[in-house]
């Protein structure tokens, strides 16, 4: 793990970005940065039993083209250090801390999955840090069908493990011949890193992390409309994690936010549309940004 340099070319391969540490509410957060140096970066909250080695460069990289990105380990994931959170609201605190120990007053937020999660409970308790916010693969807390994301996982991971495959190609894409390929590419793009590489997920933290989701999914519904911040919200239209029409939900609760549903696509719907994503990701940024 290395510490901070300053650098004169910033780094816009995310496979190259180094992992770095900084302490906060007593852990130490393992994270990556790359892309152009700013006051507002962009964060970017991973999925269930993640670390930072699960970020699609094919998104990451075009995005820091133009913009400084972030990607951290929820506390006791990956490099970071300290037990894993047992709520999603704790994973929330523990992202605003990390976010203020970098020194950062503002970010935008990227999050997938239960990222999504952490993003809505953070942008609800610490409404001041987040300017923008993109909601992709999740739904709200109360969520019909999230509480039974435990037994979607274990399953694929069985199917996977027959297969000798990568769980994701499974639980993130459609079985036809579409899906099949775009899983294929995913999971190659995944290991393109070869060097400095995330300590690997252990079946502790996915256990942990499963209750946290189940308990968001059985909690009691939140109130989006004091979400005011721009929202971009994206997923496939076969979510089979994480219900589509939980997305749909997200976009009639949170005013004025966007919704896109990628066709014949599951739950990982911006990795199988990452070339339409990413310019949509890049619009939504935009926007209000000086030219």
């Amino acid at each position: 793990m290395t510490n901070l340099q300053n650098t004169d070319q910033p780094i816009t391969s995310y496979r190259d970005a180094p992992t770095r540490s900084i302490n906060a509410a007593g852990v130490k957060f393992a994270y990556r940065e790359l892309g152009p140096k700013s006051e507002v970066p962009v964060v970017f909250l991973v999925h269930l039993a993640a670390n930072l080695d699960n970020w699609d460069p094919a998104v990451i990289d075009p995005i820091a083209q133009h913009h400084h990105v972030i990607t951290v380990d929820y506390r006791g994931v990956g490099a970071s250090t300290g037990a894993p959170a047992a709520t999603v609201e704790e994973m929330a605190d523990d992202i605003a801390a990390f976010i203020r120990a970098l020194g950062h007053r503002k970010v935008d937020i990227l999050s997938f999955s239960l990222g999504g999660m952490v993003a809505q409970a953070l942008v609800l308790k610490h409404p001041e840090l987040v300017r923008k916010l993109i909601l992709t693969g999740t739904g709200p807390a109360g969520g019909k069908g999230i509480d039974k994301v435990a037994g979607v996982t274990f399953y694929d991971m069985a199917r996977a493990a027959l297969r000798r495959a990568d769980p994701k190609e499974f639980l993130f894409f459609n079985r036809d011949d579409t899906g099949r390929r775009a899983a294929r590419e995913f999971v190659g793009r995944l290991n393109e890193r070869t060097r400095d590489r995330d300590i690997a997920v252990t079946v502790t933290v996915l256990r942990r992390q499963l209750k946290a989701i189940k308990r968001w999914g059985r909690g009691a519904p939140a109130d989006l409309s004091r979400i005011s911040q721009p929202t971009l919200i994206a997923n496939g239209d076969h979510d089979r994690m994480v219900p589509t029409v939980l997305s749909e939900d997200l976009h009639r609760r949170i005013a004025g936010s966007q919704l896109i549903i990628y066709p014949n696509a599951g739950h990982g719907g911006i990795f199988q549309h990452h070339k339409t994503f990413v310019p949509a990701v890049l619009r939504f940024l935009a926007v209000g940004e000086p030219r």
